[in-house]
């Protein structure tokens, strides 16, 4: 697959078109890779996002009263056309994220199944009868679609993400409005002219690219009726009480901490590979990446070596090399930032077995390339124990038995993803039961739902009431209302005063 290579401005797609808009502000985009600008990223004004709103606000009445089924041909088209052209996605991608090719493979076909899921859409609409709830009368529910709603979406998943909130969003009627990361933004424009090329009504899907400008925008706009979110705690706190505060339904999904415990009896090695996987992919840049490996009794002398061992032997090159394991981090200051987490973990007095600070890739000597990091004896109290690196920085700490495992995982503040390798059945189900984290998985160390699943954890990696994607993305993104009727033959004369009650 040839890498990306379009070194054109990246703009706003409004009303089925690629817009410039008020363009008084830019802002560079990097290939991760060389540490070079690859091109400019229009930032949006406020008028920007009015004229967004103004087009999905104008395409809503006649999209909304389309009947599903005709929408989820639509989606079906956009479905074929993602399929045939995943591979240049995942090129763009790779590109301006700098994760590897394959890896951002796996992320567009993770984002083609919620398109695959929204297709069902007429299905996923169907509401409730009850006939005869009292004497001559029917009750039934429906859901209708909100209106103008829209996605903000982080760097890590330009793909991924936005499908997480898009498909469903549209295939239930209403109209978008997506503010993708201004880190890598060109999956945004790409899908937008696939929806158009499958034949979605200009104005349904909108996007502005952009900084805090558009996301206050949009957060108060009056005619945006809903937002979802995916970053940073800090950011989906703000966005959840802005958007509120403005009278939005809100569905803001913060930042994670993720556990893998491992267990005396489980297999050392398929542990191993595990971690290497979970912590290292996609340079660290994943929210359910395993930052913190919880080792129990005395396998951590056991598996700390082997992980040190492959932690050092990781390949790490430009993400588009066919042999790579790991590419750049996203930007320089992401690089620095975490390199800061692993100087700030030295002086706490974790033990650096594995150091990837000054990591250099022959010919992208310029690029945001840091090693894997592996730290050993990491305590509850230090920092980068407690705080969100996102980065290729794994650290291991030592608890004694299966609750102390439990009890420190409960007692942190984000309960986003957790894993448990174990050969035990009723350490499994018991680890399912009393985990208080919101993704789980058994001998699956990255366990995202499915499509039609669901995502979203607990505490402060989840802030509003519904998961996204799956039937609750369907709730999220529609209303129900409640429809109860009689004809004048079964009404009685006169008024009535008491509560009504079936009869």
């Amino acid at each position: 697959m040839k890498a990306f290579n379009d070194t054109a401005d990246v703009t706003h797609f409004i009303g089925g078109n690629r817009v410039r808009g008020a363009a008084t502000r830019t802002q560079a985009v990097f290939n991760p890779a060389t540490g070079a600008e690859a091109r400019k990223l229009i930032l949006g004004e406020s008028g920007d996002v009015a004229a967004a709103v103004e087009s999905a606000k104008a395409a809503f009445p006649k999209w909304s009263d389309t009947p599903p089924i005709r929408r989820a041909r639509v989606m079906l088209r956009f479905l074929e056309l993602m399929n045939k052209r995943r591979d240049e996605l995942a090129a763009i991608i790779t590109a301006e994220h700098g994760k590897v090719f394959s890896d951002a493979q796996g992320e567009v076909e993770r984002g083609i199944d919620v398109i695959e899921f929204a297709c069902g859409i007429p299905q996923l609409l169907k509401g409730d009868y009850t006939e005869q709830v009292s004497t001559g009368m029917d009750n039934w529910t429906m859901r209708q679609p909100l209106g103008v709603v829209a996605g903000i979406t982080p760097f890590n998943f330009p793909c991924m993400v936005p499908c997480w909130m898009f498909p469903v969003a549209i295939a239930a009627g209403n109209t978008f409005i997506l503010k993708p990361s201004e880190r890598d933004p060109s999956a945004s424009l790409f899908m937008g002219e696939l929806l158009k090329e499958a034949g979605l009504p200009d104005g349904v899907f909108n996007v502005v690219q952009g900084d805090k400008v558009v996301v206050d925008a949009l957060l108060t706009h009056p005619d945006v009726k809903a937002v979802s979110f995916v970053g940073s705690t800090p950011i989906a706190n703000y966005i959840y009480e802005t958007g509120a505060k403005h009278g939005k339904r809100v569905q803001a999904l913060g930042g994670a901490k993720n556990h893998m415990v491992v267990m005396p009896d489980a297999d050392l090695d398929k542990a191993v590979d595990a971690l290497i996987g979970a912590a290292y992919g996609s340079a660290g840049e994943r929210c359910m990446a395993i930052s913190v490996a919880v080792l129990v009794g005395d396998v951590a002398d056991k598996i700390v070596p082997k992980l040190a061992e492959r932690a050092r032997s990781l390949v790490i090159k430009n993400g588009m090399e066919t042999d790579a394991e790991m590419g750049p981090l996203v930007t320089r200051q992401a690089l620095e930032r975490v390199e800061g987490y692993v100087a700030l973990g030295v002086e706490e007095g974790a033990t650096l077995v594995v150091d990837g600070r000054g990591h250099k890739v022959p010919g992208h000597e310029n690029g945001f390339f840091t090693g894997g990091t592996l730290f050993d004896h990491v305590t509850p109290q230090m920092r980068i124990y407690k705080e969100e690196i996102f980065g290729p920085v794994l650290s291991c700490v030592r608890v004694h038995d299966f609750t102390e495992a439990v009890d420190l995982i409960n007692a942190h503040e984000f309960g986003n993803g957790v894993s448990c390798f174990t050969r035990d059945g009723n350490v499994a189900r018991e680890f399912g039961r009393r985990i208080d984290v919101g993704m789980v998985g058994i001998n699956v160390p990255i366990p995202v739902p499915m499509a039609w699943h669901g995502f979203g954890g607990f505490k402060r990696s989840l802030f509003g009431d519904m998961h996204a994607y799956g039937e609750e993305g369907v709730r999220f993104y529609t209303k129900q209302k409640s429809i109860m009727q009689r004809w004048p033959e079964s009404v009685g004369k006169g008024a009535e005063f008491a509560m009504p009650t079936a009869r």
